[in-house]
């Protein structure tokens, strides 16, 4: 068995992995997990991001473990939220529509939960909240992003990275964690746990 602890990102997501990449990081393992990610009854959507992620990690965790690796495990769950109201991460066009007409000219929530788990099994977990509001979106607008694909699988229905990137008027809070991973607060848990998050950053002077 090799000794070095690995990084193993639980998640398949090519926008979390490069967000990593952008604070300098490589993974060892990209590990999706597969949980349900339906909302309880009467679950909030604060509850539901925390949830998920440490859900998420503690599944990777326990392969991981089970493969014999030394590991630590960051692990991380979107929500996007109009009031009390989770919004899906649509597969279907006709609930793409119905969130981005939901949240043209509104203000909405996005949480991020984080979750780190440690080699030993200690989960240390995190809750980001950004604030956004979106411009009124018109007919043809909706009609041309909905054409464009991007939404697709999306919570809220949207990319903030992509072309919708266009319609926000008002962000409060972490960019990075309406992509998908808060990089301030993984980076704080990393180096808590002792991970070198700096050791990668030397190769960008070039």
């Amino acid at each position: 068995m090799n000794d070095r602890v690995k990084l193993v990102l639980a998640s398949g997501s090519p926008r979390r992995l490069a967000l990593l990449n952008q604070a300098g990081i490589e993974p060892d393992l990209l590990m999706p997990a597969d949980v349900d990610e339906t909302p309880d009854k009467g679950e909030l959507p604060r509850h539901l991001a925390q949830r998920l992620a440490r859900q998420k990690g503690e599944l990777v965790a326990a392969r991981a473990k089970e493969a014999g690796m030394s590991a630590i495990v960051v692990s991380a769950d979107t929500v996007v939220a109009v009031g009390r109201r989770i919004l899906p991460k649509p597969e279907l066009q006709g609930e793409a529509e119905e969130c981005l007409r939901l949240l043209s000219g509104r203000a909405h929530r996005v949480f991020t939960g984080l979750c780190v788990v440690s080699p030993r099994g200690r989960s240390r977990t995190r809750l980001v909240e950004t604030r956004l509001r979106f411009r009124r979106l018109s007919h043809d607008d909706i009609t041309a992003y909905l054409a464009c694909g991007e939404w697709r699988g999306k919570a809220g229905g949207y990319a903030i990275q992509g072309i919708a990137g266009s319609f926000v008027v008002k962000l409060m809070g972490s960019y990075s964690s309406v992509v998908g991973l808060p990089l301030a607060e993984t980076i704080a848990l990393l180096a808590g746990e002792g991970y070198p998050v700096r050791a990668g950053w030397a190769e960008r002077a070039a």
